[in-house]
């Protein structure tokens, strides 16, 4: 009974804690204009918030990553939700553009420092077979986060101000340090090798979640303009993104226990092929909106399998330096989703809207291949390049 109280209080605390970190990313959109009309800047230079979390994140979270390899997980997931705290009260009381963009930064640093640590030590935890439905449930905090918490976070900001917002939050990141010092053994696989990844085994190991990245949020990024260029009324496109976001849950769940079941690159690169294929199909959907519907539920279910199947395989096939490479994994995500962002944005304005899914379907299925042919091109070590020949499937 105490184990599976063990067990139940690590995945309840990290999924908090990505809940929280979660929150924080996807709530800046809604509350934009909001923050603009309060520090008087346009809505346009507001939108640095988010650049400037994103740029920290994606430089600073491969160097953290290594650290915490070295240091252990639970003592940088628990300094790095102090500087969460401290970041989000910043910015509840931050009443200029300088002192607005400085806490974003260190809200990112943080993120950078909490986020790759809790999927790592997730996975050094877990029982055995069960590494990918440990990291699919504490990564759904994320997506959870994408549907009820930045919603819940707009309707509390129109009522008592959105600084009340990021005064939540710094008390729930606050609450959370102390748990996820309680929750984590200490020390959890913390590395104490002097070797290092290579750049060719980082490139191949993080390339398909760039693919992934891009994909994904090329398309997503833009829903709302096509489903608007197309003339769906404001509860269809409600319905669409319900319909998103609970094939996304679904997915997330579903592909961590997929990958202990089948092996965590045959899910990753079969969740790719799909997801490829319902693109491709979705722009002939778009004047049926229950076939729309109906699509955008499976885009996001196979869309979201792969991640935490793929989070898997890397923890797996790197344990002695889990925290860098799923660190480097999450900073590949983010390029992938400016790269589809750019990408999306160009093919919206000087192309016809429908041609983006299909764009972004041949995206993932270039990544399935990837995926497909990745190899290891230096091992860590002999014993990590033993027992990755010995698991990889």
């Amino acid at each position: 009974m105490q184990y599976k109280n063990t067990e139940r209080s690590r995945l309840m605390t990290g999924w908090f804690t990505l809940f929280v970190i979660g929150t924080d990313l996807f709530v800046i959109s809604p509350l934009l204009s909001l923050i603009a009309r309060t520090i008087r800047i346009s809505p346009a230079a507001a939108g640095w918030m988010v650049t400037i979390f994103a740029v920290i994140y994606v430089i600073a979270a491969p160097k953290i990553g290594a650290l915490s390899d070295i240091l252990g997980r639970r003592r940088i997931i628990v300094g790095g939700l102090l500087l969460f705290s401290t970041a989000n009260f910043l910015t509840s009381i931050a009443s200029s553009f300088i002192l607005l963009l400085v806490s974003r930064a260190f809200a990112g640093l943080a993120a950078a420092a909490v986020t790759p640590s809790v999927y790592a030590i997730a996975g050094d935890t877990a029982p055995e077979g069960r590494r990918g439905s440990w990291l699919a449930i504490v990564g759904s905090g994320l997506l959870t986060a994408l549907w009820i918490g930045a919603p819940v976070g707009t309707l509390l900001a129109q009522r008592w101000g959105w600084p009340s917002v990021f005064g939540i939050l710094s008390g729930s990141a606050l609450a959370l340090a102390f748990l996820n010092e309680r929750a984590w053994p200490h020390q959890v696989s913390a590395s104490s090798s002097r070797s290092t990844v290579e750049w060719c085994q980082l490139i191949t190991a993080v390339g398909p979640t760039v693919f992934w990245g891009a994909g994904v949020y090329g398309f997503y990024t833009y829903l709302g303009v096509i489903l608007h260029l197309y003339h769906y009324s404001a509860s269809q496109l409600a319905m669409a993104l319900v319909a998103y976001g609970l094939g996304a849950v679904s997915g997330s769940l579903s592909g961590g226990k997929f990958a202990d079941r089948f092996g965590a690159r045959r899910i990753a690169t079969t969740s790719l092929i799909l997801l490829g294929a319902t693109l491709l199909v979705i722009p002939f959907s778009l004047f049926i909106p229950i076939l729309l519907i109906v699509n955008l539920f499976l885009y996001a279910l196979m869309g979201y399998a792969f991640f935490p199947s793929y989070q898997s395989k890397l923890s797996h096939d790197y344990p002695g330096h889990r925290t860098t490479i799923l660190a480097w994994n999450n900073s590949a995500l983010y390029i992938g989703i400016a790269l589809g962002s750019a990408m999306g944005s160009f093919v919206i304005q000087e192309w016809q809207a429908d041609i983006l899914p299909i764009l972004s379907g041949v995206i993932i299925l270039i990544g399935s291949a990837v995926s497909a042919k990745e190899k290891q091109c230096l091992p860590i070590s002999d014993s990590s390049r033993t027992d990755s020949i010995q698991r990889r499937r």
